[in-house]
């Protein structure tokens, strides 16, 4: 598989604070790649570094071929960013805002990509509105055209949905799900979950300067027990008393809900429900779920909620 991206020990601090320390992963073409972590897990720093607006401490990195420290005017030949604020410019319109990077970059078909880009961005009707008028959406997208201009090999959107509402928000993923069909690799950072778990082919998860975990949402899923179940009771001390029977499993407590791990098998089920039964306890409502992206990002960086008993 041809992998367009390379990052092998990147490492970067500002002053004392080490927020990249040793950070690996490749990323094949034509493909969506999502880097998922907290605030302030470094996953901008990364980006910043791989589109040659921020020098790394030590490792190395290649994109389309080129060296990012060494060919940094190659890479960024092959490369667009578009960072988690639109900047776009709001006297012009979006026409112009697209001729205008179009001139930038010398391309002689500018004026024909504008019309392709404003089409595929659904803003052929707003094209010649100042963007001062535009909705948030409307920048988000207009932003992500001015960033096809010129067609780059590969872009990167580090958090594109922010401040989106719903509908805005599944519209971008819509037409980020096309760009990589189209053969565009794209690096997405974001602290949507289910963003990363809807766009990415793979994802993975920064924490404490390093990649803790990668893979597909599915293979992320497979590093939790396969099953958890649910128990829901009418009172508090009903679920304190029930985690008397619980012993050999682990689980997590909320006020009136335990939340068991298992290996998903029914014979499982059967032996946590017949154990708080004969326990002579009521319980209102037995759920069983599967693990979700959410459940490993929690787990992986240490913030899985409510208490833990083994």
């Amino acid at each position: 598989m041809e992998h367009i991206i390379t990052v092998s020990n990147l490492k970067k601090s500002f002053k004392t604070n080490q927020v990249l320390k040793g950070v690996n992963f490749e990323i094949p073409k034509g493909s969506i790649f999502a880097l998922l972590g907290s605030n302030g897990a470094g996953k901008t720093t990364c980006v910043r570094i791989l589109s040659t607006l921020t020098k790394a401490d030590s490792g190395s990195a290649t994109i389309c071929g080129y060296d990012v420290f060494k060919q940094a005017d190659n890479v960024r030949g092959c490369i667009s960013l578009t960072g988690q604020y639109a900047a776009v410019d709001e006297a012009l319109t979006g026409r112009e805002n697209l001729h205008l990077i179009g001139e930038l970059k010398r391309l002689s078909d500018f004026r024909k990509q504008t019309d392709e880009l404003l089409a595929a961005v659904n803003l052929e009707d707003a094209a010649n509105k100042q963007v001062s008028t535009y909705s948030g959406g409307m920048r988000r997208r207009l932003d992500i055209a001015m960033s096809l201009m010129g067609n780059p090999q590969v872009i990167f959107l580090d958090e594109p949905t922010t401040g989106l509402d719903p509908q805005n928000r599944i519209a971008l993923w819509d037409m980020i799900a096309k760009l990589a069909e189209n053969g565009t690799t794209i690096l997405l950072t974001t602290q949507y979950l289910e963003e990363a778990e809807y766009l990415a082919d793979h994802i993975a998860i920064l924490h404490n300067g390093v990649i803790t975990a990668e893979g597909t949402p599915e293979e992320l899923k497979k590093m939790l027990p396969i099953g958890e179940i649910s128990l829901e009771f009418m009172r508090s001390k009903d679920a304190a008393q029930a985690q008397e029977f619980l012993t050999g499993y682990t689980f997590t407590t909320g006020r009136k809900i335990i939340h068991v791990s298992t290996d998903g098998s029914a014979k499982q089920l059967a032996d946590i429900l017949n154990r708080i039964n004969e326990g002579g306890i009521a319980i209102s409502r037995v759920t069983q779920n599967q693990p979700s992206l959410e459940d490993v990002f929690l787990t992986l960086i240490g913030e899985k909620g409510g208490e833990k008993h083994e």
